[in-house]
């Protein structure tokens, strides 16, 4: 009996040894992967590490944390787990070296078009939407035609305003716009239409609620804030903007010739036509990939580039003496004739200004959101597949060890020391990788011809009464930064363009 107890005994205690050795084992990995994986704050249960953040202004909290646990780092916002790169060379070597890894938008929700999807889909949207725009213009001498004709019209308003005080914002944005729609649907719209400045408006708006701290909660918590205000907001200007497109492209429809192609919409529709001639019926080219696709375009191609302009004419009045440098650049070399891309060869300092108001202003401080395709391991870090990846874009622009001043507005950063124009490898505002910005080229076109054809014609300074110093420099903090509400006096230059 003894010995039957003992046997038993014995039994039990390999038993529990081998169990004892199997939790140590789990253990040895699990903190070995954790050990692996980049560092970060210790996150409290359900809350991650929001107390550590400022959701007001996320962008600096996450540069804050870069100076203390690195530039490849861990954060949870809530219970999400996120993966975030500082720097330029980090976030150059994910986006570019590690193009496919990190590749992958996060957003499943929006499946459709080209910023948020993933996929085949993504791909086939991206690879027709890049080479119809290119057969529209953007980038040509057809692009150029259109923006200087729209520059006119926006010359007109400023004009009226006879070198009194206004705000630039809305025609800024609606000049703008207009380029993407003349692209789009093959036609601009006037100013004073009820139904496009409503639809830009609300494209605009919805790219500051993104980035509100309401909306970035509900994308903590969708079962908390699934009714916050403003991500209700958010979801109804969507709506009423898809609509307002699916009812301009019907409009397209009705008089669509297949050999006549207006826009980029007419190509699609004649691209959806001969897939389904051939038989061919389940495709991405559906209209809600087109209205997808169309949205954003419409809202990416007119928020980033008319908020860079107003920040341009912002740190012109806030500095005369960089705006003179301008404008007797401009004088010297172009005179009063209309400026031309060609030009800007010949315009270094005009164009180091354009590019470090490009730097300075940080318009999209985040990239939108990528994940990881795959697991990865990156600078001696194991980052598991479908883990959320931002790209810190405001650590790029403000690197230390790349610019020479990295909080002033400086265009002497993109000047070499004979006065001629360089390039500089952390400028990356339209993020980088196969993620980056499609409309790249024609925002380029866009910013130099808006800009120099406007310091042409005016000098910007504040209202009578408000001196450059007291000019705010705060941005208003959305999914993007745009500058504080102000006004400035557009003063005709008539008369002094060889001053």
């Amino acid at each position: 009996m003894l010995m039957l107890e003992d046997l038993f005994l014995s039994y039990v205690t390999v038993a529990l040894m081998l169990v004892l050795m199997c939790i140590l084992v789990s253990l040895f990995f699990r903190s070995k992967d954790k050990r692996r994986e980049p560092p970060g704050p210790q996150p409290l249960p359900l809350l991650g590490n929001l107390l550590q953040m400022d959701l007001k202004r996320l962008d600096r909290s996450l540069v804050d944390l870069s100076k203390k646990y690195g530039s490849v780092f861990t954060v949870h916002l809530g219970p999400q787990k996120v993966v975030v790169l500082a720097g330029y060379k980090t976030v150059k070597q994910a986006l570019v070296n590690h193009a496919v890894e990190f590749g992958e938008r996060r957003i499943p929700q929006f499946g459709k078009g080209i910023f948020f999807a993933n996929g085949e889909s993504w791909k086939e949207m991206r690879r027709f939407a890049l080479s119809n725009l290119k057969d529209f213009g953007m980038g040509r001498k057809a692009a150029e035609d259109k923006i200087i004709e729209e520059i006119q019209y926006l010359i007109e308003v400023f004009e009226r305003h006879e070198g009194q005080p206004f705000s630039t914002g809305q025609p800024m944005n609606y000049a703008v716009s207009n380029i993407i729609c003349s692209i789009v649907y093959g036609s601009r719209f006037e100013y004073r239409d009820k139904d496009f400045k409503l639809m830009v408006d609300r494209a605009n708006e919805n790219i500051q609620l993104a980035g509100s701290p309401s909306v970035l909660l509900f994308d903590m918590y969708p079962g908390i804030f699934h009714w916050a205000s403003n991500r209700m907001r958010l979801k109804r200007n969507v709506f009423e903007n898809h609509k307002r497109i699916k009812q301009l492209i019907g409009h397209l429809q009705e008089t669509f010739n297949v050999e006549l192609c207006r826009g980029f919409v007419d190509s699609f529709l004649a691209q959806k036509k001969k897939l389904e001639d051939s038989g061919i019926t389940d495709s991405y080219y559906n209209i809600e990939n087109l209205v997808s696709t169309v949205g954003n375009l419409f809202s990416g191609g007119t928020d980033t580039t008319s908020s860079t302009l107003r920040w341009g004419l912002l740190l012109m009045a806030k500095y005369p003496r960089i705006q003179y440098q301008v404008q007797e650049e401009l004088s010297r070399v172009v005179g009063s004739r209309q400026v031309r891309v060609e030009d800007r060869r010949n315009l270094p300092y005009t164009d180091a200004v354009i590019h470090e108001t490009q730097r300075l202003a940080n318009v999209v401080p985040l990239a939108i959101p990528h994940k990881t395709s795959q697991d990865v391991t990156f600078q001696g870090f194991f980052i598991k597949g479908g883990t959320t990846v931002f790209p810190l874009l405001t650590s790029v622009h403000h690197d230390e060890s790349e610019w020479e001043s990295p909080n002033s507005f400086n265009p002497s950063h993109f000047l070499d020391t004979e006065g001629k124009f360089i390039r500089r490898d952390a400028f990356m505002p339209f993020s980088a990788g196969r993620r980056a910005c499609p409309g790249e080229s024609l925002a380029r076109m866009e910013l130099f011809l808006f800009f120099t054809s406007l310091l042409q014609l005016f000098r910007f300074t504040p209202p009578p009464g408000v001196k450059e110093d007291d000019l705010d420099l705060t941005p208003v903090v959305g999914f993007t930064l745009t500058p504080s509400p102000h006004e400035l006096c557009a003063v005709s230059r008539e008369g002094i363009q060889n001053e």
